[in-house]
């Protein structure tokens, strides 16, 4: 049978302790014993089913944890209170002094930061290529290397990660493929190409909201584990804890994930492709023009289409700013950073999310002034906000207006 990750999620049953089709939400930080070798059973992780202290685990957010690790078909998954708290004990987990990174070289700037500025203070350094070119990949490995990493997507520019390729990549040099997919949920499960680690900020699409953060980590047992032993585990001791309550909610939001990611996606095609015939530069997966457009075609579980992310580069940072206020004035969303909610929200990332790394690095990658990175709304009427946006445009003389003929 094909792999649904969306079935998978629909077809878990938590039921709350009186009858309840949510389970109930576990409100406590500790939890008590009958006997005391029960509670050192537990302690020492050896008493399934018990529970010791939150910060260790919650039903709430062990209910959480398998919805996650059943969408992505991993074997379990560990959430955390944010997208960086689950990035950071994982490389933590995976790396000790002396050890190497190759990373993408666009990805999100908090962990671009982490990885350039803060993981160097242990010895533990990151070589940052193309990932695109599995040359300058394979290249850029060491015998101190560890672990090679990812996102799916990249953040902001859109390049595709071949994980099929990188899987292979990283057997062949015994290194351990980590996947952010934070910008790709549904439409791509990395698990199923070969990573062995994937990520996401649940911040973004999963909740979809925006008024949550969290994070999870889905892998195997044994990895998901080491992150929580009492003694070592870089989850357990770097503390980063989801709450109940917060874990209860994102469970709720993750059921109708399916239905949201399918309208993203149905719009961002939309936007993307109204946007090129305009002429306007414009970088989007769905677009035949992507250079990696085959490529995430092959990976992608179609029935969740491309995504909800694109860009626009509209020449400068002036104009960009320009735009992005008239369209938050015209209320065609807003000017904020993060992505996944109902609206649509457009930042320049440059001076915002990627402002983190340096501007020659930024001009290295292709990250220039004038780009625009638009996380597409739940738009009922995406014509109309196109036509709007177009307007805005118009009265910035991006665009020049459509001739109407008689």
């Amino acid at each position: 049978m094909a792999f649904k990750p969306a079935n998978n999620i629909q077809d878990l049953q938590y039921f709350g302790e009186f009858g309840g089709v949510n389970p109930s939400i576990s409100d406590s930080s500790t939890y008590t014993f009958l006997s005391a070798k029960t509670m050192f059973d537990t302690f020492e992780g050896n008493a399934d089913g018990c529970y010791l202290y939150s910060r260790h685990s919650s039903p709430s957010n062990l209910y959480l944890g398998e919805a996650l690790a059943a969408m992505e078909g991993t074997e379990t998954a560990n959430v955390s209170a944010s997208g960086m708290g689950a990035i950071t004990p994982v490389l933590l987990e995976l790396c000790e002094s002396g050890d190497h990174i190759v990373s993408s070289r666009t990805i999100y700037g908090g962990t671009y930061a982490f990885l350039k500025n803060f993981t160097p203070r242990f010895n533990i350094n990151t070589s940052f290529v193309d990932i695109t070119k599995l040359d300058l990949v394979e290249a850029a490995i060491t015998p101190k290397t560890k672990v090679l990493y990812c996102e799916s997507v990249s953040n902001p520019l859109l390049e595709v990660a071949d994980i099929k390729e990188l899987s292979k990549i990283a057997k062949k040099h015994d290194l351990t493929l980590v996947v952010d997919n934070t910008f790709s949920p549904l439409s791509i499960s990395p698990a199923k190409l070969g990573a062995d680690i994937v990520i996401h900020s649940l911040t973004k699409f999963i909740n979809g909201s925006s008024d949550t953060v969290g994070g999870v980590i889905c892998g195997s047992h044994e990895f998901i584990n080491s992150l929580r032993n009492v003694n070592t585990g870089a989850s357990m001791l770097l503390g980063s804890t989801m709450d109940s309550l917060r874990a209860s909610s994102i469970l709720k939001n993750l059921r109708t994930l399916h239905i949201r990611i399918q309208q993203h996606s149905k719009n961002a095609q939309y936007l993307a492709s109204k946007f090129e015939q305009d002429g306007i530069k414009t970088v989007y997966p769905g677009l035949k023009s992507h250079p990696s457009h085959n490529l995430f075609k092959s990976m992608m579980n179609s029935e969740y289409g491309f995504g909800g992310m694109l860009t626009i580069d509209v020449g400068s940072l002036a104009k960009a700013n320009q735009l992005m206020e008239l369209m938050q004035n015209d209320n065609l969303g807003y000017l904020a950073v993060s992505l996944g909610f109902y609206k649509t929200l457009f930042s320049a990332p440059g001076t915002s999310t990627s402002s983190e790394i340096p501007e020659k690095e930024q001009n290295e990658m292709g990250l220039t002034d004038g780009l625009i990175r638009f996380s597409i709304g739940l738009d009922a009427d995406i014509d109309r906000t196109y036509l709007k946006m177009r307007y805005c445009m118009e009265k910035l003389d991006i665009l020049k207006p459509k001739m109407i003929s008689k």
